[in-house]
């Protein structure tokens, strides 16, 4: 089992490459970082003492002073230099670095010289290690106006502001989980001692971006339908812009129930894709789920009886508790790493239809077991 330590655990990427250590409970053994680490040697010691494998995430992207970007990375990258010296670690490190090396700019200096020097610690110690020079990264949890364009307009959109577009270029896009995927994959190959260019996935004007997730904003948020998706990128887009979303005032969301003497007519779902629609029926005091999804786009309809609802978002302790009632018929929509369940808290048998974008595969199930 790989012991595995990731500097900017909490950042953006780290967050999802921490969680995403976490499915390989057989494989991998996640060590715990805290930034407050960079400023105690000997805590920074004991942390890398502990690991096979060293990731660092550790950096400033943004401040009003590229000076003092540059000198905060420079000075990470030293500190973990020294403590690797010190511990005499054998640790195979990768340093996550940017395409903006090439760029005339202070943090994409900053990104090019940390490398090298990691790199040159390798050759004098022997040791592993290896430079990622990775493109736009986008995904949910991305914190807007400091890690990408799609944070950002994602934000805006999702709270009924107007994004601005300040150029209107080409974007090289990678998602995070396909980034994450590339990680696990140097580290599993363990080899070490090269540099490797982590190909960008998807390519967009700027302005396309905001047209489509302006579309994901009037159809999905505003009218609850699923919109089209016709591609990887475009599910992976929506799926980034759910989880900007406010799902607290979100959520619970009524239907328009129609009635008439024989009785009343409740429409679902509108669909711009199609998935897998099923329904079931839960006796008082059973809870259904605990689990969570990592691409599936999920909704829960209560039609009949009473539920309890929770949401918690894997890595974190706010609980989520929707209240629904099928007397007034109302869903629930899954944003992705969000754990859910589904309990029966009324006296008769509950009825519940469920949607989902994809059929089930049990070879790849896309289900991760996790109590709320």
């Amino acid at each position: 089992m790989l012991k595995i330590g990731i500097t900017g655990q909490a950042g953006f990427v780290g967050t999802h490459l921490f969680n995403t250590l976490g499915l390989f409970p057989l494989e991998f053994q996640r060590i715990d970082f805290k930034k407050e680490y960079f400023s105690d040697e000997d805590q920074l010691n004991t942390f890398v003492k502990q690991c096979d494998v060293i990731v660092h995430l550790a950096a400033m992207n943004r401040h009003e002073d590229p000076q003092v970007i540059y000198d905060t990375n420079i000075g990470l990258v030293k500190k973990l230099i020294q403590s690797l010296e010190q511990t005499s670690s054998k640790a195979h490190v990768l340093f996550s670095s940017s395409t903006q090396e090439e760029r005339d700019n202070l943090y994409g200096k900053s990104k090019k010289e940390g490398r090298e020097l990691i790199k040159n610690w390798s050759k004098k110690t022997d040791g592993k290690f290896t430079g990622m020079l990775i493109p736009n990264v986008f995904g949910p949890f991305g914190q807007a106006n400091y890690n990408s364009v799609v944070a950002t307009f994602c934000h805006k959109l999702s709270h009924n502001e107007t994004p601005v577009i300040e150029v209107d270029g080409d974007v090289k896009l990678i998602y995070i989980g396909e980034l994450v995927d590339a990680i696990l994959s140097e580290i599993r190959a363990g080899k070490g001692n090269t540099d490797v260019e982590i190909p960008f996935t998807s390519k967009s004007k700027v302005s396309k971006l905001l047209a489509l997730l302006e579309l994901y904003k009037s159809q999905y948020q505003v009218n609850g339908i699923i919109p089209s998706i016709g591609s990887t990128f475009e599910l992976n887009l929506f799926n980034t812009f759910r989880c900007y979303m406010d799902i607290a005032t979100h959520f619970p969301v009524k239907f328009v129930e129609h009635t008439d003497p024989r009785g009343s007519f409740v429409e679902i779902i509108r669909l711009g894709s199609g998935g897998q629609v099923s329904f079931s029926t839960t006796v008082p005091g059973i809870t259904r789920g605990n689990h969570f999804h990592t691409r599936k786009v999920e909704r829960f309809a209560v039609i009949k009886g009473k539920a309890l609802i929770q949401l918690r978002r894997i890595g974190t302790d706010q609980v989520f508790n929707f209240y629904l009632d099928g007397k007034e018929p109302a869903y629930v929509d899954m944003p992705i790493w969000y754990t859910h369940n589904i309990k029966n808290i009324g006296e008769e048998v509950l009825y519940t239809n469920f949607w989902i974008n994809e059929f089930y595969d049990p070879n790849d199930p896309d289900t991760f077991f996790e109590n709320v």
